[in-house]
């Protein structure tokens, strides 16, 4: 099973010296060195000592090492396995997993590669959720939990997890689609002790269904409901009702079509909330002009646990005001979707001490960074998004706004930062002030472009970033870039598990030395870059311990492509070209090679060519 993007950890002392001690228990005796004890099943006694001690691993490496151990290990790790997590849904078969892991309540489990968020891959692909959906009917009629990422749900899945695990508790749904209101209707109808109904970036097509109103009558256990991607009305007296009879509520996030004066009524409902997301931010189009507007800055004032704050999907700034009471206590805050200025944020960012995580739109420009470096000492990550991604737009974010986040929140963990133009002193300063990034993703939105102070390539910002910050898992790299950065991601990236390139190298040489040189990469996508067959052959060595390669627009060739498939018999390789496009050519449009214990699946589309 592939592992998700955690910390490298050792098994605790405390397991070995169990082990032994376990091992050594039939033969314990006194000086005279006859045994006192002498076990009839020695295996069965290790395996029931095991069983106790695995139950507090909780880290998914920690248990996928244990469990490679030897026999006895792997047989006690699977039993005790109550949360399954697997990168690749191709990555291995439903019956197989099921047939390990026998005492499954949670599942985590991932389809798409990333790059389908972008449209780089076809409608249709796969990661189809209903196989696993029927094998785990069978296998675990006490599922409780599902996790879903980029994967194909339908709405007989969904009825599936309602009807036949009577006890389901938790429905994840991330970046996910094929299902409509219809099919959450079914589903929040028959799932009585549901708990968590998170609907994140997905796409849910409007069926004309009211699958609000079909929550259970009486009491609900609902600690947290997530629709904000649901991009239709709903029925706002009957989530009224739902919130008012669910006191265990602690997360609401609210689709745009839920206004600021709806927004009020629920916050009075429910001010118990930690996780609010507002919705639109802004008035109803039916609110009567001579109707007195309620008194938003009371309802946030009231709301004490407030920690995560987001939403503002049409957002009329004069209203933001409202938020001033609960700022000081925030931890997080997300306007990804509010088009505001630095103006409008400042007056909020300033009381914003305690922030960790923000997400924002770059028309707060250098200015509002500045602030947010000012007062946010404390920030851990921060996502800068841009309002237009055209690359010959005139970004109004740059190397000011970077250097001076680098400066002021020396605590930076995690950084997505879109721009238009950044230099290498910016990035420079930033693997020196903040040494403690995991996380450094620069997207330069224009194509190869240089250092604009300098006009040379941006290998030694990225060089900086491998070689100061020794904790970087992940990484993404843009601008004008040759051979000599991926020198030094090969040379420094000893940790990088992820690494995202595009528009970037100057020849094969350049994946070669990542492929060489990186020895936790776990994910690597590629696009639009100058690497063909050979940079693809040097991988051979590693690409059974990596999760996934994507490569598209690339220099790569069917033949090339071939060869790996040949070479390396338990990885699956895709060929994918458009859904309208004829069979292909020599040329390969798109890559995308995985690991698997299956080989190649049955469900592929006709645009999918398994080599």
């Amino acid at each position: 099973m592939s592992e998700d993007d955690e910390r490298q950890q050792s098994p605790p002392s405390d397991l070995e010296f169990v082990s032994n001690k376990a091992r050594n228990c039939n033969a314990t005796g006194s000086g005279s060195g006859h045994p006192e004890f002498q076990s009839t099943y020695p295996d069965q006694v290790l395996e029931n000592v095991l069983e106790n001690v695995l139950h507090f691993l909780t880290s998914r490496r920690d248990r996928n090492a244990a469990s490679l151990v030897c026999k006895s290990w792997y047989r006690v790790e699977a039993l005790t396995r109550s949360e399954l997590f697997i990168g690749n849904c191709y990555a291995v078969s439903p019956g197989r997993a099921t047939a390990r892991f026998t005492r499954v309540k949670a599942l985590h489990l991932k389809g798409k590669p990333r790059f389908a968020d972008f449209n780089l891959m076809p409608p249709d692909w796969g990661a189809h959720f209903n196989p696993w959906a029927l094998a785990m009917a069978k296998a675990y009629p006490w599922l409780e939990k599902v996790h879903l990422k980029r994967m194909s749900v339908t709405d007989d899945d969904l009825a599936t997890l309602a009807e036949l695990f009577l006890g389901f508790k938790e429905l994840v749904l991330v970046c996910c689609d094929g299902f409509g209101t219809s099919g959450l209707a079914i589903f929040v109808s028959k799932c009585r002790q549901l708990k968590v109904l998170d609907l994140i970036e997905s796409e849910v097509s409007d069926d004309e269904t009211d699958w609000i109103s079909c929550f259970p009558e009486g009491e609900s256990n609902l600690e947290s409901l997530i629709f904000d991607c649901v991009e239709c009305h709903i029925n706002f007296e009957a989530l009224d009702r739902l919130v008012a009879r669910s006191p265990s509520l602690k997360k609401l996030k609210l689709n745009r079509y839920v206004s600021i004066g709806q927004l009020y009524r629920l916050m009075v409902r429910a001010p118990q909330l930690t996780h609010l997301g507002t919705g639109s931010f802004s008035p109803s189009d039916i609110a009567g002009q001579g109707d007195q507007e309620p008194d938003y800055v009371a309802a946030f004032a009231a709301c004490r646990s407030l920690v995560c704050l987001s939403g503002f999907r049409e957002i009329i700034p004069d209203y933001l005001p409202a938020i001033y009471p609960v700022c000081a206590n925030l931890t997080s805050l997300n306007f990804s979707y509010a088009n505001i200025t630095a103006d409008q944020l400042k007056p909020i960012i300033s009381k914003c001490h305690k922030l960790q995580t923000f997400w924002v739109l770059d028309s707060i420009c250098d200015e509002g960074l500045q602030a947010v470096a000012a007062t946010c000492k404390d920030l851990r990550e921060l996502r800068v998004f841009p309002v237009d991604p055209r690359e010959d737009n005139d970004g109004p974010v740059s190397e000011v706004g970077l250097q001076a986040i680098s400066e002021g929140c020396r605590k930076l963990q995690s950084i997505l930062y879109f721009c238009q133009r950044m230099t290498n002193a910016a990035v420079i300063a930033m693997s020196k002030n903040c040494p403690d990034l995991v996380v450094f993703r620069l997207c330069i939105m224009g194509r190869h472009r240089p250092d604009p102070v300098t006009g040379e390539p941006m290998d030694d910002g990225f060089g900086a970033i491998v070689m100061n910050c020794k904790k970087l898992t992940r990484l993404a790299v843009s601008g004008l870039l040759t051979d000599k950065a991926f020198d030094y991601i090969g040379r420094h990236g000893k940790l990088v598990r992820t690494l995202s390139v595009a528009f970037a190298g100057d020849s094969d040489m350049a994946l070669k030395y990542v492929l060489e040189g990186c020895p936790q990469l776990q994910k690597l996508e590629i696009r639009d870059s100058p690497f063909g067959d050979a940079a693809l052959r040097s991988g051979l060595h590693h690409y059974y311990n990596m999760r996934f390669l994507w490569m598209s627009s690339c220099r790569l060739t069917r033949h090339g492509c071939q060869e790996i498939a040949r070479a390396m018999p338990r990885l699956v390789v895709e060929v994918i070209r458009s859904a309208d496009e004829e069979e292909m050519d020599d040329v390969v449009g798109t890559l995308y090679m995985y690991r698997s214990l299956e080989g190649p699946r049955t469900d592929a589309p006709k645009f999918v060519t398994i080599l």
